[in-house]
């Protein structure tokens, strides 16, 4: 590649996610650091007030911590797959410990924390808690577990404890510590998350004309999606991915997606055309598109036109489809394809790629559809990767935790400049754009949000950022200053493909 029941239908789609990021990587170098690294599919029917029941998928992918044996931490994402509440998402961080206690066996400890909501799910500001045990039996590249969780909103009205299945596809997550980001190393391969490329992606859903929202009007005839894909191959013409798109689109603003995807990819003509077909199953919902439970299947064909060996343009046709709703549509989209680090790489020694994931908070004024303006707090995940030692792209979602909107939701992509000054403190700039909606908000679909920034370095890896800017969407009514706080890990990835 180019560098019967709603229930059996979530648990393949668990298995087939999680088995495909089960894929081996290549062996270790002995230049990068290397911890276990936990990729997680796990799914659990909630109950709501009045007896209403959801099923609700996870996925997270956990780091084992280098100085606390047995703890690992890293992102998470929740959201509904069958019930009635397609669009009900959540994302943030998650914290396990795990130990061993008796052959295959053990047991792992756990707390999630996030925010979000949607489809109308009582969760007051957004915050969820989820603390869970599981007991896994280990065998290889995989471990299957029963688990046991309470799924709480603390400010709004869900309250469900409950058990489900767990799928842990087990790898490696391979790097450069931060104080080496200067030293040429011997890459050999992927690292970081170990995704071949990526790809930043617009396009348009075209509906049936007789398609109706939640609240009865009629749907547009085209909605306009913005979203990003990150894929990594396993074979010399398949390949898995992620990928998540949100409306830009006033009319439907908040609707977002989350998929797992399999692909064919093939070379037509050398080092110019590859042409490919791929499907994708997840979730979907919000902004008033009739998902159903959230179940969300898609299938296209595409072409991609290569102009350099690490950029390309992509076309893709296909159609979306809710089991479960009334969402069935043709899909159009063009990509703009970036090659990161491949399985192929040459091993020649090279400066590594620094690369930022961080996580905080959010706080900006938000006027209300029901006509008053109050604050709200986000929680932010945003990925920054450097081009040059001063210019990095940044992608970030950030998704309402108090302030009485959850549900609200945000996913912006960018450019930023840094430069460090004296005494470990680096200032920078930054200007993302994207979509979002949900939760109440009169943000109307599209979203620009221009910051500067200031961090202090506490270690080689960590840094405290606090930013200032603005946050508007040009076609609402949301125009206020805004300011952030997060902790910043830094690291380097594999150099070229």
């Amino acid at each position: 590649m180019f560098p019967s029941s709603r229930l059996r239908r979530a648990a393949i789609a668990a298995v087939a996610l999680a088995t495909l990021a089960a894929l081996p990587a290549r062996a270790q170098d002995r230049t990068l650091n290397a911890p276990t690294a936990h990729a997680r599919i796990g799914f659990e029917r909630i109950r709501l007030p009045g007896d209403e029941y959801v099923g609700l998928l996870g996925s997270s992918y956990l780091v084992d911590a280098p100085s606390i044996p047995g703890l690992a931490i890293g992102p998470a994402v929740y959201g509904a797959i069958s019930g009635h509440r397609g669009g009900f998402f959540t994302l943030g961080g998650e914290a396990a410990w795990r130990r061993q206690i008796a052959g295959p066996f053990g047991v792992e400890l756990g707390l999630y924390a996030g925010g979000g909501g949607g489809a109308g799910a009582p969760v007051g500001g957004g915050l969820m808690l989820r603390p869970h045990v599981d007991l896994l039996w280990d065998f290889g590249p995989l471990a299957l577990g029963l688990s046991v969780s309470r799924v709480r909103f603390p400010n709004g009205s869900i309250d469900s404890t409950q058990a489900g299945i767990v799928l842990d596809a087990i790898n490696d997550f391979r790097y450069v510590p931060a104080s080496h980001l200067g030293t040429p190393v011997r890459s050999g391969g992927r690292s970081g998350f170990g995704f071949d490329r990526v790809q930043l992606v617009a396009g348009a859903y075209r509906t049936r004309s007789d398609l109706t929202l939640s609240d009865g009007t009629s749907a547009p005839q085209s909605l306009s999606m913005l979203g990003i894909r990150a894929e990594q191959s396993f074979s010399p013409n398949w390949y898995w991915g992620l990928e998540a798109n949100g409306a830009t689109q006033r009319a439907v603003a908040g609707y977002a997606e989350y998929l797992g995807v399999v692909g064919y990819e093939t070379e037509a003509v050398t080092r110019t055309l590859n042409l490919g077909a791929r499907v994708a199953l997840g979730m979907g919902g919000g902004g008033g598109v009739p998902t159903g439970g959230g179940f969300l299947a898609k299938a296209a064909v595409y072409g991609i036109v290569r102009m350099t060996n690490e950029l390309g343009l992509a076309l893709e046709l296909g159609a979306v489809d809710a089991p479960q709703g009334r969402l069935h549509a043709g899909e159009a989209s063009l990509g703009l394809v970036w090659s990161l680090d491949g399985p192929d790489a040459s091993g020649a020694p090279a400066r590594p790629t620094r690369t930022d994931f961080s996580a905080g908070l959010l706080r900006y004024h938000a006027p209300r559809r029901d006509g008053s303006e109050r604050s709200l707090v986000a929680d932010v995940l945003r990925f920054d990767r450097y081009l040059t030692p001063h210019l990095y792209v940044s992608g970030e979602v950030h998704s309402a935790v108090s302030g009485d909107a959850g549900g609200y939701s945000a996913a912006l992509l960018g450019l930023g400049w840094s430069q460090p000054l004296a005494g470990g403190v680096r200032i920078g700039a930054e200007v993302l754009g994207g979509a979002s909606g949900g939760g109440g908000v009169k943000s109307q679909g599209s979203i620009v949000r221009p910051m500067g920034w200031l961090a202090w370095q506490l270690t080689p890896a960590v840094s405290l950022r606090l930013g200032a800017g603005h946050v508007h969407s040009p076609h609402g009514g949301l125009s206020s200053t805004a300011a952030d706080a997060a902790l910043i890990f830094t690291y380097g990835v594999g150099m070229g493909s």
